[in-house]
C-alpha cells in the first residue's frame, strides 16, 4: 500500500571510501563499523528512522526537518573528534544532505523528488560538512544557533526548477565558492564525476574512484593543468554544457564518462571534449570482467590517462598550428617545435631544435623546452643530419638537467635526460632515469618504451620486451608508436626471436610517419631467418626511402649500444641483406 506524507530526508556517505579500502581494508572497515553505530544511534535519538544502507552510505527519514539537522550536526561534530584521535590513512569523514519534500512510502521505501534532491544536495557538502535546500534552511530560522552559508542556486540532474543550497561545516567557516579558477598558461582539464549507470546507488563508490584515479593520474602529466576533484564534483549529478563549464572552470578540456555494472561484468566509457567547441576528440569503451575490482579500476584509469594526455597533445599542437605566425610566445614556439618533432623527417627535426631553442630563449624557466631541445638534438643525431657530437651531447644533458632543476618530480624530464644519456653511453644513469620516470608516472607509455631501451642494451631482453609491450598497450594513439614498435623488434632481434620482430616491424611499417630504421629492422631479421629474397627485396626498399643508407652509415648512427655483439649481429644481417658496405 502506498502512502504520501511531509517527510525530511537525510543522505550521508563516507568520502573517499574505496581509496581507504584499498589503502587498508581491515581499519577502514574497523572504523566504517564504529562510525556507522554512531550514525544510526543519532538517528534514532532524534526521531529519524534509517530506511537505506549501502555500508558506507545511509539514508533516514525524520518527520522535523529541526530534528534532521540537529542530528547531522551532532554526527558530524563527533566524528571531527574521533578522527583527530585516528592515524590519517585511517581518518573517514562524510558528507551530508537534507531536503524537506513530499515523499511516497511504499513496503518500508521511501521514493520522490524529496529522497532525490536530498542524495544530490549530499555531494555538494564539504567532507564533514553538511548541505540542505532552501526549504529546509527556512525552517531553522530562529530555532538553531547554527550558522549556514547561501550557496545560490544549483541545477541538480533531471530536475528542471534550480534549487537553493545553504551549507555548514564544523568549523563554522563558508564553503569554497565557485569561483572561477585562474588559467595556469597549461592546457586545464577537468574531470567530471563518472556517471553511475548500474541503477544502484551503492555502486556510486566505484565511477567516484574511476573519477578521483583519473585526475590523479592525469595530474601526474605536469605540462597538463587539472582541475581539483573537489571542484569538479560539486558538478555531480547536474547537467552541464560543456562551454559553460569552460568559462566557469577555465577549463580547455573536459573528461566525462560512465560506469555500469551488471552481475560480474562492468562497463567504463569515457571521451575528451574541446570545452571551448564542444567537439568530441576521443571516446572509448572499457568492459571487463570484475575478478579483482582493484585491479580492474587501477587498469582502467591508467588506461584513459594514457590516452587522454596524447590526444590533448596533439589538439594544442593543431591549435598552435592554426595560428599566426608572428610575435610567438614561448609556449607556443614550444608546442610548434613539438608538432614539428612528431613529423620525423630531417628538416622538421631541425626546425623543432630551432623552434625549441627559441622558446627556451623566450623563457629560460620553461623545463618542457629545455628538456624537449635536448631531446630533438639526441634523435637528429640517431636518426638525421645532427652529426653525433659530444660538445653538443654536452649541451644536451645540461638542457636536460636544467629541465630537473626547475621540476624534480616531472616524469618526462626524467624520461628525456634518459634519452640523452644513453647517447652518451651512461648506461647505468639512463636505466635509473627511465624508472624514475615510470615511477613518478605509471601512465607515461614513453617512459616505458625508454626503460625497454635501456634493458635491452643491458641484454635483459625479456624485461625490455615486457615494457615495449606497456607502452604500445597504454598509448595506440601516440605520434611516436612506432617507435615503441620499432625498438621492441630491435630487442627481439637482438634475443634471436626474429619472427616476433617480424611482426612488430610489420606493424609500425603501417604508420604514416614510421621511420626508415624499421625497414632497416626488417632487412636484418628476414636475413637472420635465412628468407633472404625477401631481405633483399627489403634492402632495396631500404635504400629507396633512405638515399645513401649503407653499412657504415648504420654503424655510426647506432653510436648508442652498449654490448659489441648486438652490434656485430646487426651488421651482419645489414651485409647478408645486399646492403652496401660503404
Amino acid at each position: 500500500m502506498m502512502e504520501r506524507r511531509l517527510a525530511a530526508i537525510l543522505a550521508a556517505d563516507a568520502v573517499g571510501y574505496s581509496r581507504l579500502m584499498e589503502a587498508d581494508e581491515d581499519g577502514t572497515l574497523a572504523t566504517l563499523q564504529g562510525f556507522r553505530r554512531f550514525i544510526d544511534e543519532c538517528i534514532v535519538a532524534h526521531g529519524g528512522r534509517v530506511f537505506g544502507s549501502a555500508g558506507d552510505s545511509v539514508i533516514a527519514e525524520f518527520s522535523s526537518p529541526v530534528e534532521a539537522v540537529r542530528c547531522a550536526v551532532e554526527f558530524q561534530r563527533e566524528l571531527e573528534t574521533r578522527n583527530a584521535e585516528l592515524p590519517d590513512n585511517l581518518r573517514m569523514r562524510f558528507r551530508a544532505g537534507i531536503n524537506l519534500g513530499d515523499i511516497v512510502a511504499e513496503d518500508g521505501n521511501l521514493h520522490g523528488d524529496a529522497v532525490n534532491v536530498a542524495a544530490r544536495l549530499e555531494p555538494l557538502a564539504e567532507p564533514g560538512g553538511l548541505c540542505v535546500s532552501g526549504t529546509v534552511h527556512d525552517h531553522l530560522v530562529g530555532k538553531l544557533a547554527i550558522t549556514f552559508h547561501d550557496l545560490g542556486e544549483r541545477k541538480l540532474k533531471n530536475l528542471t526548477r534550480p534549487v537553493s543550497v545553504w551549507g555548514w561545516t564544523t568549523d563554522g567557516r563558508a564553503p569554497p565558492a565557485r569561483t572561477k579558477p585562474s588559467h595556469s598558461g597549461k592546457p586545464t582539464i577537468a574531470v567530471l564525476p563518472f556517471n553511475n549507470m548500474s541503477g544502484d546507488p551503492e555502486q556510486e563508490y566505484f565511477s567516484d574512484g574511476i573519477t578521483e584515479d583519473v585526475i590523479t593520474a592525469l595530474s601526474k602529466h605536469r605540462w597538463l593543468g587539472v582541475v581539483a576533484r573537489n571542484t569538479t564534483f560539486a558538478y555531480r549529478e547536474q547537467s552541464v554544457d560543456v562551454r559553460r563549464l569552460a568559462d566557469e572552470l577555465s577549463a580547455d578540456y573536459v573528461v566525462e564518462g560512465s560506469v555500469r555494472r551488471a552481475g560480474d561484468r562492468i562497463r567504463v566509457t569515457a571521451q575528451l571534449i574541446d570545452a571551448k567547441t564542444g567537439n568530441h576528440l576521443w571516446a572509448e569503451r572499457y568492459d571487463r570482467k570484475l575478478e579483482d575490482i582493484f585491479d580492474v579500476q587501477d587498469e582502467i584509469t591508467a588506461t584513459i590517462a594514457a590516452r587522454v594526455e596524447p590526444e590533448v597533445g596533439a589538439a594544442e599542437r593543431e591549435r598552435v598550428a592554426r595560428g599566426p605566425r608572428t610575435d610567438l610566445r614561448a609556449w607556443d614556439q614550444y608546442h610548434l617545435g613539438v608538432a614539428h618533432f612528431y613529423k620525423f623527417t630531417a628538416e622538421d627535426n631541425l626546425e623543432a631544435q630551432r623552434l625549441l631553442q627559441a622558446s627556451r630563449e623566450l623563457d629560460p624557466s620553461f623545463g618542457d623546452a629545455h628538456a624537449w631541445w635536448a631531446y630533438a638534438v639526441t634523435l637528429g643525431m640517431v636518426y638525421w643530419d645532427t652529426e653525433p657530437d659530444e660538445g653538443l651531447l654536452d649541451e644536451a644533458l645540461s638542457a636536460a638537467k636544467r629541465a630537473l632543476e626547475l621540476d624534480d618530480q616531472n616524469a618526462v624530464f626524467y624520461a628525456l635526460k634518459a634519452r640523452v644519456q644513453l647517447a652518451r653511453r651512461e648506461y647505468t644513469s639512463a636505466l635509473a632515469e627511465n624508472e624514475m620516470a615510470v615511477k613518478l608516472n605509471p601512465t607515461f607509455a614513453t617512459a616505458y618504451c625508454g626503460l625497454g631501451d635501456s634493458l635491452c642494451y643491458e641484454g635483459r631482453y625479456d624485461e625490455a620486451i615486457e615494457r615495449f609491450e606497456k607502452a604500445v598497450e597504454l598509448s595506440p594513439s601516440h605520434p611516436q608508436r612506432w617507435a615503441f614498435l620499432t625498438y621492441g623488434a630491435l630487442a627481439l632481434i637482438f634475443k634471436k626471436d626474429f619472427e616476433t620482430a617480424l611482426t612488430w616491424t610489420a606493424k609500425a611499417i603501417e604508420i604514416p610517419n614510421c621511420q626508415y630504421w624499421t625497414t632497416a629492422h626488417r632487412a636484418v631479421a628476414f636475413a637472420h631467418l635465412d628468407r633472404l629474397d625477401e631481405a633483399r627485396q627489403t634492402a632495396v626498399a631500404l635504400l629507396a626511402e633512405k638515399p645513401g643508407f649503407n653499412c657504415a652509415f648504420a654503424k655510426r648512427k647506432l653510436f648508442y649500444l652498449k654490448r659489441p655483439e648486438q652490434l656485430k649481429m646487426y651488421m651482419d644481417g645489414l651485409l647478408t641483406a645486399g646492403v652496401p658496405e660503404k
